[in-house]
């Protein structure tokens, strides 16, 4: 089948063996006669499921046998950002405001205590990263967006504080080498890059947690689910069982430090046609942009409808902007081929000999 080049951003683009192997389970999960869809969360073959992802997200970020556990849990990223606060938030935190979803997240926290914005990149419409920025205090904890869908911008360098650190990763975690234990807590809804929508995965490091003096009420609290092995209640089970596969292909294919190594090359082949086409302009700060979300205008607007129908020409799916910045977006996850990169490409180089 020729399949489209898959752009979008989320729910986003997995490898094709992955939706094989779960295309068969849906009927018969390692045959059992019984589909993944059907069996109970608690018999031997899903709570091997979870243990083997939870394992998987320990061994490649690196976390492993340091006091951090993984969970697979439920309400998206966007419950991470109430949740992080009930279980962290006792005085004062600090957020960097970098996009729409770190200012989704100060709103929430807002409502749980005193918040200070430590640096923002909303006066230029979230085209950059803010810099020279201090953290003078000292925090329950510190909070930051790693990577902007967006507006496509990347943290490059995280912020340095003695306060413990919370990252949401939600749509560049696995896709580079980083130190994952400068962090106390990371969250990431899967949909981005790990797997379908319906889990989001936490890694928490046990040793922050139980400091409030606020009751957390159970579903809220990481340690009820650490407790009980993120099935306090009955996971998602199919999206568990799909990042499990995504993230045994990506061990395979060499962990985080391969991946990262194609999505450089899949990043500069595209920011390189933006910078030289004279039709085309970058939206994010060259040195801040992201290496899974390329944004850029048209110069010209009368180009629209002639790009959008070379666009289907070359079955380019999912590069619409979001309506925030305008213009297009080419979201290029871990399993994005280079050749979809190609196809872009061509389309951007073929508008320029036509227009």
């Amino acid at each position: 089948m020729n399949r489209p080049h898959n752009f979008s951003a989320g729910p986003c683009i997995l490898p094709l063996e992955v939706f094989e192997k779960a295309s068969q389970s849906v009927i018969d999960l390692d045959l059992s006669g019984l589909s993944i869809l059907e069996i109970s969360h608690r018999s031997p073959a899903f709570v091997k499921i979870m243990e083997r992802a939870q394992d998987l997200a320990l061994s490649l970020t690196g976390l492993q046998n340091k006091g951090y556990k993984a969970l697979f849990l439920q309400g998206g990223a966007s419950l991470q950002f109430l949740m992080t606060t009930y279980n962290l938030l006792e005085k004062k935190a600090a957020y960097l405001d970098t996009g729409t979803w770190s200012s989704k997240a100060i709103k929430e926290a807002k409502l749980f205590g005193e918040i200070d914005v430590i640096a923002s990149s909303q006066d230029k419409n979230y085209n950059y990263i803010p810099k020279n920025y201090k953290i003078t205090e000292d925090y329950d904890y510190v909070h930051c967006t790693s990577n902007n869908t967006i507006f496509g911008t990347q943290i490059k360098h995280f912020p340095s504080t003695s306060s413990p650190l919370v990252c949401d990763m939600s749509s560049d975690i696995f896709s580079r080498e980083i130190d994952f234990s400068a962090f106390d807590l990371i969250y990431a809804g899967a949909q981005k890059n790990m797997g379908p929508a319906g889990a989001t995965l936490v890694l928490v490091k046990e040793s922050i947690l139980g400091k409030v003096t606020r009751q957390i009420p159970s579903m809220l609290n990481y340690q009820t689910m650490i407790s009980k092995d993120s099935m306090f209640n009955t996971p998602p089970v199919f999206s568990v069982y799909v990042s499990m596969l995504n993230l045994e292909w990506l061990e395979r294919n060499g962990g985080i430090k391969a991946i990262e190594e194609k999505n450089k090359v899949k990043a500069e082949m595209i920011y390189t046609e933006i910078d030289r086409n004279p039709l085309f302009n970058g939206f994010a700060e060259v040195e801040d942009r992201s290496m899974m979300n390329a944004t850029f205008n048209l110069t010209d607007d009368k180009l629209k409808s002639k790009f959008n129908d070379l666009a289907q020409k070359h079955q380019l799916n999912g590069i619409n902007g979001h309506r925030s910045v305008g213009g297009y977006r080419a979201s290029m996850y871990n399993a994005l081929p280079l050749e979809s990169v190609e196809a872009l490409v061509n389309a951007m180089k073929t508008l320029e000999k036509i227009a």
